[in-house]
C-alpha cells in the first residue's frame, strides 16, 4: 500500500516572529541542552550560555571526593537572571547536558536510550581546544534541515565526501535525538548525533566538535557556537581545524542561500525523500507536534481565563450594592419585581 511521503514545514515557520515565540514556548522551554564535556569548565571559572533568551552560567568547583580517581568537577548551572539553579544531567563519560526551565521533562524521558549511545565514548580524554561563534541570515531550522541529511554532501563536501561517501549515509531516529552513520559497514567509525532541538555532536576525525543552532528574536538571524576537542595541538590541530571549518562553512554559505529563498518566496512547501532525508522528517514532525500541543494548551488556558473572568463578572454584579446601600443580590430584586 503506498504511503504518502512526508512533507517539509511551510516557508512561514521560517521568517514568522509570531511562530518563533511560540516555538519558544513550546519546544524551547521544554528541552534539553548539550553544553560540553565536563572537562571545557575549569574550576573556578565561569561559562555562559543563551537560549531563547534565558541565560544561563556554568561554574565549576574542585570536587572534594578522594575517591574521585577521575578528579571530576562538582558543577553547577544558574540561570543568570534569577540565580535559579537549573537542572543538568552529566553522562558516566562526562558530558554535560542542562534544562532552561523547569517545563522539561527528566533528562532519560526527554532522551530515551541516549545514555547507552554515549557510554561508548570517553568524552573526557580530549582537551578543549578552541571555540568560536557568529550570528548568520539564517533561521535556527534551516542549519538543522542541512544537518539532518546528506543529500548535499557530495557537491557540497567534496573533501568531506572522500572520507565518509553519501552513497552509504543514514539516519537512525530516536525519541528526540537521531543518530547518523556515515558508511553504514563501518557503524563504528565516528559518532554523529542530533540532539532535538539545537544541538549536535560530531566525533571522527580525531577530534570532537559541537555546534549549538541559537535563535535570536528575529526569525531570520541565529547564533552558531562551536566547540573543537582534539587529543593533539599545534599544526596538527590546525589541521584539523582547517578540515572541519571548511565543512561547516560550506554548510553555512549553503543555508543562508536557502534561507534567503524563503524570505523571497521562492520556496513555499514541498516534499521529502523518505529515505534519504527521514531525519529531516522526523525532526520537523517533532517540532509540529510540539508546537500544535502548546497551541492547545494556550487555548485550553486562554477558555479557562474567560471563564473565570466571566464568572467574577457575574459575581460582581450580583452582589452589587442596590440603590439604598443594601448588600441584596440584584438578581434577587429583579425576580421579586417581576
Amino acid at each position: 500500500m503506498a504511503t504518502n511521503p512526508p512533507r517539509t514545514l511551510p516557508a512561514s515557520w521560517y521568517t514568522s516572529r509570531p511562530l518563533y515565540q511560540l516555538e519558544c514556548r513550546a519546544v524551547f522551554l521544554k528541552s534539553w541542552y548539550l553544553l560540553g564535556p565536563i572537562i571545557k569548565f575549569l574550576p573556578g571559572t565561569f561559562v555562559d550560555y543563551e537560549f531563547a533568551g534565558i541565560y544561563l552560567t556554568v561554574t565549576a568547583t574542585p570536587c572534594m571526593d578522594p575517591n574521585d580517581q577521575r578528579h571530576n568537577s562538582s558543577i553547577t548551572v544558574l540561570d543568570s537572571t534569577t540565580g535559579t539553579p537549573l537542572r543538568h544531567h552529566t553522562t558516566s563519560t562526562g558530558l554535560l547536558s542542562t534544562t532552561i526551565s523547569p517545563l522539561a521533562p527528566s533528562f532519560h524521558t526527554f532522551f530515551p536510550g541516549l545514555e547507552g549511545t554515549l557510554s561508548t565514548v570517553d568524552f573526557t580524554v580530549r582537551p578543549h581546544r578552541r571555540s568560536i561563534a557568529y550570528e548568520g541570515h539564517i533561521n535556527w531550522k534551516t542549519m538543522i534541515d542541512g544537518y539532518q541529511e546528506c543529500l548535499h554532501c557530495q557537491y557540497t563536501h567534496p573533501a568531506f565526501s572522500l572520507l565518509y561517501p553519501p552513497t552509504f549515509y543514514a539516519v537512525k531516529n530516536h525519541h528526540n535525538w537521531c543518530q547518523h552513520y556515515a558508511d553504514a559497514a563501518r557503524p563504528d567509525d565516528g559518532l554523529f548525533l542530533y540532539f532535538l532541538p539545537n544541538c549536535t555532536l560530531k566525533v571522527y576525525g580525531g577530534g570532537m566538535s559541537l555546534f549549538r543552532v541559537c535563535p535570536t528574536e528575529d526569525p531570520g538571524r541565529t547564533r552558531m557556537e562551536f566547540d573543537y576537542y582534539n587529543v593533539v595541538e599545534g599544526e596538527e590541530f590546525e589541521e584539523y581545524y582547517k578540515f572541519v571549518r571548511q565543512v561547516a562553512d560550506e554548510d553555512f554559505e549553503l543555508c543562508e542561500t536557502v534561507q534567503g529563498n524563503l524570505e523571497r518566496g521562492v520556496y513555499a512547501e514541498g516534499v521529502l525523500n523518505s529515505v534519504k532525508e527521514n531525519g529531516v522528517a522526523y525532526y520537523q514532525q517533532r517540532v509540529l507536534e510540539m508546537v500544535l500541543e502548546q497551541h492547545q494548551e494556550d487555548r485550553q488556558q486562554a477558555r479557562t481565563r474567560e471563564a473565570e473572568e466571566a464568572a467574577a463578572s457575574t459575581s460582581a454584579v450580583e452582589h452589587a450594592p442596590g440603590r439604598h446601600g443594601n448588600s441584596i443580590p440584584n438578581r434577587a430584586i429583579v425576580e421579586a419585581s417581576a
